[in-house]
C-alpha cells in the first residue's frame, strides 16, 4: 500500500472530512545507475559547500531565497510550517464548475487520491462523492504540499474521491506561437478525416489493447546482457514516416487499414457525414499586464 504523503481534511463548506493524499499513480520506468565505462564503477554525487569545501549530510542541509547571486535569505521549516496559510492542513473546496469546462493542458501538477482517515470521515467522505457523482461538476480545491500552495480539481473516481493537480495560469505557455501559417483545407478532407476519426473511436480508454513495447524491450536488453545472450529481435516491421504527397488518398488508406484492424469487412467507399458546426469561440479575456502577472508571481511565491 502506497504510503501517506499528507494529512488534513476536505473543507467543504461547513463540513470536514480528514483524509490522508496518496499518489494516485505508480511508475514503472527503468532506472539506470551511472559508472565509470573503464572499470564499472559507480559514479557517485556529494553535496560540498562552496566556501569550506565540506561534504554535507542531508541534515546539514538547509534552505535560502536566492535575491541577487551575492545574497541570500535563510528560511527555515519553522519559518515555512509558520506561514499563515489556511490551506496548511487542508483541501479547500472554493468553488463547483462543469468537468468538462476545465482544458486538459491545466492538468499535471500531480494526481493523488483522497483516502477518508478513521470512522469519523465515512459518511461526510461519502456525501460528498455521492453529490459529485449525481452532477457533471468538479470541486476546484486550493492545498498546499510540497513547499507550494496548488490548485485541483476533486472528483469522484469509482467509490474513492480523487485530486488532480492544476497548473497556474501564468504556468501555461500561450499557444499562439505555435500556430502554423494559414493553409486551405478542402471540405472532402475535413469529411475524410471525421471518418478516419469515427472509424478509430473507442468508448473508453479500457477499450484499448496498447502495451508499453519500450520498457518491455529494454527488459529484454537487460535479461539478455545478464544471460549473456542476444536479445530476441522485436516483432512486426518498424514504420518509417514518409511525407504525405496525396492527403486525400493517405485518408483513405488510413480509413481501410483501421477497419482492418478492427476486423470489419468489405468494400464500399467510406461513409462520409457532414461537418458539424463550427462552435463559436469565446470572448477571451483581456491579457494580464506584465506588472499584474508579476505580482501574481510574488503572492503565489509568498504563499507557497
Amino acid at each position: 500500500m502506497p504510503r501517506a504523503m499528507w494529512n488534513g481534511a476536505i473543507s467543504f463548506g461547513l463540513v470536514s472530512v480528514p483524509i490522508t493524499l496518496e499518489p494516485a499513480t505508480e511508475s514503472h520506468d527503468v532506472h539506470f545507475r551511472q559508472v565509470h565505462l573503464e572499470d564499472g564503477g559507480r559514479v557517485r554525487y556529494q553535496k560540498r559547500c562552496e566556501i569550506d569545501g565540506q561534504v554535507l549530510t542531508e541534515d546539514e542541509i538547509g534552505k535560502a531565497y536566492e535575491v541577487t547571486k551575492d545574497q541570500l535569505i535563510p528560511i527555515t521549516e519553522d519559518d515555512l510550517s509558520g506561514m499563515p496559510l489556511p490551506t496548511a492542513r487542508a483541501v479547500e473546496v472554493v468553488a463547483f464548475i462543469d468537468a468538462d469546462s476545465v482544458d486538459p493542458v491545466a492538468f499535471g501538477a500531480g494526481d493523488y487520491y483522497a483516502r477518508p482517515k478513521g470512522a469519523v470521515a465515512a459518511k461526510p467522505y461519502t456525501l460528498l462523492r455521492e453529490a459529485l457523482s449525481r452532477t457533471d461538476k468538479v470541486a476546484v480545491v486550493k492545498y498546499a504540499l510540497r513547499g507550494r500552495e496548488r490548485l485541483g480539481l476533486l472528483r469522484p473516481v469509482g467509490e474513492a474521491l480523487s485530486i488532480q493537480g492544476l497548473h497556474w495560469d501564468d504556468e501555461i505557455r500561450s499557444p499562439a506561437e505555435l500556430a502554423p501559417p494559414e493553409t486551405d483545407v478542402s471540405e472532402s478532407e475535413i469529411k475524410g478525416a471525421l471518418t478516419l476519426m469515427e472509424t478509430m473511436t473507442v468508448a473508453s480508454l479500457a477499450d484499448l489493447d496498447v502495451t508499453d513495447h519500450y520498457t518491455e524491450a529494454l527488459h529484454e536488453v537487460i535479461d539478455a546482457k545478464g544471460e549473456h545472450r542476444t536479445p530476441k529481435p522485436a516483432e512486426g516491421e518498424e514504420r518509417a514516416a514518409a511525407p504525405v504527397v496525396d492527403l486525400m488518398a493517405a485518408l483513405e488508406k488510413s480509413v481501410a487499414d483501421a477497419r482492418e484492424r478492427r476486423g470489419e469487412t468489405g468494400g464500399g467507399e467510406a461513409t462520409v457525414h457532414e461537418m458539424p458546426a463550427k462552435p463559436k469561440k469565446k470572448t477571451p479575456a483581456k491579457k494580464a499586464t506584465a506588472k499584474k502577472t508579476a505580482a501574481k508571481k510574488t503572492a503565489r511565491r509568498k504563499t507557497a
